[in-house]
């Protein structure tokens, strides 16, 4: 059946693609390491690990894994850790022996560590050591029984400072000593298919928390293989050279550089601390980059660095942003600094995550704003509040199908019964429309989510945080534009100390909330605006 955006499509691109090309993810991994062997895979701090490196260290971590842990498939296990050339190492070893990698924010506070832990039923995690310290305070209260700790120095051996484990944590072993240890041990890989699971991918939750959307082997071939198909034109397998900048557990870089561009042969330079934009220039200068996918934040971030307009573009050509809205502000800046076109795309962790992107019109001759066009095998309808399909050029909420799509929220039925239609799409929360030239466009959100830089942010869960400070009455909170960070929390409170100061509320919220969910902006009023049902009026605060 033909969709109205179709005919965007370049020619060469097909509207289906073979899903069952590979039996699992391990199908895909090991043609990569065979054909790529002595090419570079991972670059960070200057180290290297060629593809063929890549296949030999995470057989020995997950050799160390399924012998002296005993991890079977299935078990979950947490990768807490930053872009390092560890990641993928303990990523490919986790996937070998069938566990399902819970990917934890290195970041995270008490409180989110602690029921992601639980919630997901963990009982090994590997960790960067300069986060053992949150571990440590949540040890307690969780299952865990075995944590591996990465340095920042690991597999780079250059001599890199990096914070002691915490001294709290005994009986850890060295991420270096696992390898040594795997190193002698046999492996034997279980059987694996589309079914099975790969990833459990946490998303925030707009109960105060955040739910864990079920990624099967499956879903993230089937991205992998979309992506490829309608990109085809852009990639230049076994020849590219993709940064990565964020975090490669949260889900856009996940799929994209660090499954999707090792898979088709490119050469991954990682960034640990993208934040050091002086140091970030200074790899982009030392980097022939041919691509790179960031969120609005960064991009705007490193046009405003000196240094970074000074860079030999010549070989980018690729520039994907997602995660959050690409301000055409920006867009423009970053064209006209590079030379090359920012490239929309959308998505969520539940869908793998990417269902559409933007690449123009069919002969690429001028930028389209937007989130562009479904990916091939992937179906979207817009619909109002009652589930009926709305008509061209009317706004509803983005509803999609496609075999990128989660197998639904661990162990929350509720949750996946009430995101998914009768017929079988995925309730994204975003209000969206098709206008009549066949794109798609982002309008609203439905459930007041705020977007810092690219992370999700809901009001319920920093509402829920501060209302067990005694001095606040109530608060209600939605999100403002921010230069820096795209939007900014602004939190409007009811006091019932008169003595309470913005800076009380602030310095309480950083022990129970991760940086980019702390508001930004602490407004006192009288009186939330509420319906007659006593629901907050957010819009009315806006």
């Amino acid at each position: 059946m033909t969709k109205p955006w179709m005919k965007n499509y370049p020619e060469n691109v097909a509207h289906e693609v073979d899903l069952n090309r590979y039996g699992s993810l391990l199908d895909l991994f090991r043609q990569t390491t065979t054909k790529y062997g002595q090419q570079t895979a991972f670059s960070n701090f200057g180290a290297e690990l060629t593809f063929q490196q890549v296949d030999e260290l995470s057989k020995s971590f997950a050799a160390y894994l399924q012998n002296k842990l005993n991890i079977v498939k299935g078990d979950r296990v947490a990768l807490m850790c930053p872009n390092t050339l560890c990641f993928p190492i303990a990523m490919w070893g986790i996937v070998r022996v069938g566990a399902v990698q819970v990917n934890v924010n290195p970041m995270y506070t008490v409180r989110e560590l602690t029921h992601q832990l639980n919630d997901a039923q963990v009982d090994t995690i590997i960790i960067f050591s300069q986060s053992s310290k949150m571990l440590a305070d949540v040890l307690d209260k969780t299952h865990v029984k075995s944590i591996i700790t990465i340095d920042l120095d690991d597999l780079v051996n250059k001599g890199l400072p990096c914070a002691p484990v915490d001294e709290r944590l005994t009986h850890t072993v060295k991420f270096t000593d696992a390898l040594a240890q795997g190193e002698k041990l046999e492996l034997s890989e279980p059987a694996l298919t589309h079914d099975d699971l790969l990833f459990l991918q946490y998303t925030g939750g707009t109960t105060g928390l955040s739910k864990g959307a079920m990624l099967s082997h499956g879903n993230l071939i089937a991205n992998i293989l979309q992506y490829q198909e309608f990109t085809k034109n852009h990639i230049d397998h076994g020849n590219d050279i993709v940064i990565t900048a964020i975090p490669m557990y949260h889900i856009f870089a996940l799929m994209a550089n660090t499954l999707a561009y090792f898979c088709f042969g490119a050469k991954n330079v990682l960034v640990t601390n993208p934040r050091d934009m002086e140091s970030f220039v200074e790899v982009w200068k030392n980097t022939r980059a041919t691509t790179f996918t960031g969120v609005n934040t960064l991009f705007n971030g490193l046009l405003h660095t000196p240094g970074f307009d000074q860079v030999d573009f010549s070989a980018l050509k690729v520039c994907v942003g997602g995660g959050a809205a690409v301000q055409q502000a920006v867009a423009d800046k970053w064209q006209e600094v590079t030379g090359a076109r920012l490239y929309e795309g959308y998505g969520l962790s539940e869908t793998s995550p990417v269902l559409t992107l933007n690449f123009g019109n069919r002969d690429q001759s001028e930028y389209i704003s937007g989130i562009g066009v479904p990916l091939p095998n992937t179906d979207i309808s817009i619909r109002d509040e009652s589930g009926n399909i709305v008509q061209e050029g009317q706004s509803g909420e983005l509803c999609a199908k496609g075999p990128q799509v989660m197998q639904g929220y661990w162990n929350n039925p509720a949750a996946t019964a009430e995101c998914m239609t009768p017929d079988g799409y995925f309730k994204t929360g975003d209000v969206a429309m098709l206008d009549d030239g066949g794109f798609f466009h982002i309008v609203d959100r439905i459930k007041d989510m705020i977007n810092v830089s690219g992370f999700n942010v809901y009001p319920n869960e920093i509402e829920a945080e501060v209302a067990k400070m005694p001095a606040v009455l109530e608060s209600a909170c939605i999100g403002v534009p921010d230069d820096r960070t795209g939007e900014a929390v602004k939190l409007f409170v009811v006091k019932a100390d008169n003595n309470i100061t913005e800076q009380d509320i602030i310095d309480y919220c950083r022990q129970g909330l991760t940086a980019y969910k702390i508001p930004k902006h602490v407004v006192f009023i009288d009186e939330i605006p509420k319906s007659t049902v006593g629901k907050l009026l957010r819009r009315e605060l806006r």
